[in-house]
């Protein structure tokens, strides 16, 4: 879980530092988050506050301090007074976004998607698309997590046709993919799995593409076209030993021992999972071992 909130708090900074380019409030309080300095933000934050109650950007910077505290009241306290004291369409954007991430926090649903519609509409007015795709992605993520599953890929497919460049449209083909694989609709998943592998394969970063071919030869094998499965998941093994991703190795080699016992080849299928665990051992990583026993229980 810490892990997950660490690696929002990048994303957000990421998007900010490039858009308050030449905020230093804002440059400063993302270098203290992405430090993990929440008492240094948060004290950049209450010391312009302390003379400019008003001041926006403070209000962003001392919200996000206090929600990486899990202070989500306080948060959204921030936040809010962040909306109000904005007078510009884009600055309200991004107040209602991270207002919608907060009530996500609580598990306030129907007040997040609330948040993430007028984050639509303020993104509408400031000619923002890539707020706009970010906050149908948003408002997918509550559905899925509510198990509203048709309501969730209706807001992923809004929110491609919003992609920017390729490697969006691969990010938002594999949200629907999964939905639809959590729907039963494994020839839907697949198909757009296959657009995801594409697009990731074309332009996507190492680790995206390995997880898209992961994720690709697991439809496969669902639906059970195993030649296209273990060709697949094959090609992602070689490439993950090539470039030192153990942990995709193990991933991929779990899930082709899965096709290798449908296909009838027990011993190679025992052999890959040997070899899965023992990456999970030698990396010290417990939660790929729970994954790896997890997924593989009972198959022989």
């Amino acid at each position: 879980m810490k892990l997950r909130i660490t690696l929002g708090l990048i994303l957000i900074s990421m998007f900010l530092n490039n858009v308050y380019a030449d905020n230093s409030v804002m440059i400063s309080c993302n270098k203290s988050l992405e430090k993990g300095d929440i008492t240094g933000a948060l004290a950049q934050a209450n010391n312009i506050l302390s003379s400019h109650k008003d001041d926006k950007d403070a209000l962003i910077c001392q919200g996000r301090a206090l929600m990486a505290n899990n202070d989500f009241q306080g948060a959204l306290t921030a936040f809010k007074s962040a909306n109000l004291n904005s007078t510009e369409a884009f600055d309200k954007t991004i107040a209602t976004l991270l207002i919608g991430n907060t009530y996500k926090s609580l598990k306030q649903s129907e007040m997040a998607i609330n948040s993430y519609q007028q984050t639509i509409s303020n993104a509408q007015l400031a000619n923002n698309k890539a707020f706009e795709r970010l906050a149908y992605n948003a408002i997918g993520d509550v559905y899925v997590n509510d198990k509203q599953l048709t309501q969730a890929v209706d807001a992923y497919l809004l929110g491609r046709k919003l992609a920017a460049n390729d490697n969006e449209r691969g990010e938002s083909c594999e949200k629907i993919a999964l939905t639809y694989h959590n729907m039963n609709q494994d020839d839907l998943a697949l198909e757009f799995q296959i657009k995801a592998y594409l697009l990731h394969d074309t332009v996507g970063t190492l680790d995206q593409y390995a997880h898209s071919s992961i994720e690709l030869g697991r439809y496969y094998a669902i639906v059970k076209n195993y030649a296209n499965a273990e060709k697949t998941l094959n090609k992602i093994i070689k490439f993950a030993k090539e470039q030192g991703g153990a942990y995709f190795e193990a991933q991929a080699s779990y899930i082709l021992a899965k096709v290798k016992v449908a296909t009838g080849d027990i011993p190679a299928a025992k052999a890959l999972i040997e070899n899965a665990k023992s990456i999970a051992k030698a990396t010290n990583d417990k939660a790929l071992d729970e994954e790896i026993t997890q997924e593989t229980q009972g198959l022989f």
